[in-house]
This record gives C-alpha cells, structure tokens and sequence, in this order.
C-alpha cells in the first residue's frame, strides 16, 4: 500500500513588500540558495530581512547581495557573516535569458519572498523595471479607490445607508 503524501505547505520566512511598491514585476523565477547550516537554523527562528537586497549576474552566476540573516543564537565559532553574498541555483537557460534581460533595459532582480518547499529554501525572484513616482501616486490612488468601491459594496449589500 502506497504512503499518502499529505500536502505540504509553504510557510514563507520573509517577504519584500516594498519591491512590488517600487518595481513593476515582470516576471518571476524560483530559485535554490547555498547556505550554511547557522544561516537554515536561523531562518527557521525567522530572523532574516530583506531590505535593500537585490541579485547580481557575475561570471555567468547569479549571486543574492545584502540579504540579512541574523546570527544563530546558539550557534559558537561556526556562525555565518550576517550579510555574505549568496550563490542562488538556476538552471543555465533561465541564467542566460535573465543576463539578456538585464543587459537589454533598464531591469535589475528583486528577490520577492524567501519560504520552504519540501526543507529547502527558495527565493522567488523578481524581474523587475523601476518605478516613477507619479506611477507609484496612481497605483495608490487606485488602491484607495478599489478599497472604497469595495467597502460601499459591502454596505449595500447589509443594507446599510452611507
């Protein structure tokens, strides 16, 4: 008899709410990261940040850059530099059309949010363009307005009068 595999969720350790704000994503990537043992027990307490990181394509490889992860408490001489460059694993295609993006325009990557799948970490990253501030005044007007429109909705249909 065969063993039911349960599904398994996908907590997310960390995500970038500002890179959506900033950036308009164009598309994603999921990608491995080569890490330490501290750094996977200290990601598992949740201390990591993602403020200011972004990736770089250096030598055909693509490497994490100022990515933050907090010193494992009960880690001693073996504990990791808490802001190391990363090495992130993708596979050589995904590689090559992610350096002719970001050679071609005005792109750079933005990793969007670190979670589990199945014990290993992964990194979504974004390919992104960047916003001007008046694209950014507008996304918020149109949040605002949504919300209104929804919130009036929500109101009519419990009958109340506004």
């Amino acid at each position: 008899m065969a063993k039911k595999k349960k599904p398994t969720q996908n907590p997310v350790v960390a995500t970038n709410r500002k890179a959506r704000h900033n950036y308009n994503i164009l598309d994603t990537y999921e990608c491995g990261i080569v890490l330490v043992g501290t750094e996977i027990k200290a990601l598992r307490e949740g201390k990591v940040s993602l403020v200011d990181t972004f990736a770089t394509i250096d030598d055909g490889e693509v490497w994490l850059r100022n990515l933050y992860i907090n010193e494992y408490s009960h880690g001693s001489w073996t504990n990791h530099k808490p802001r190391r460059v990363r090495k992130l694993l993708l596979h050589r295609k995904e590689i090559d059309t992610l350096m002719g993006k970001v050679r071609d325009g005005n792109k750079t990557l933005v990793p969007l949010k670190l979670y589990f799948v199945d014990g290993r970490l992964k990194v979504e990253l974004g390919l992104a363009a960047g916003k001007q501030d008046y694209d950014k005044r507008q996304d918020l007007k149109r949040r605002a307005e949504e919300r209104d429109i929804t919130r009036e909705l929500g109101r009519r249909v419990k009958g109340i009068k506004g």
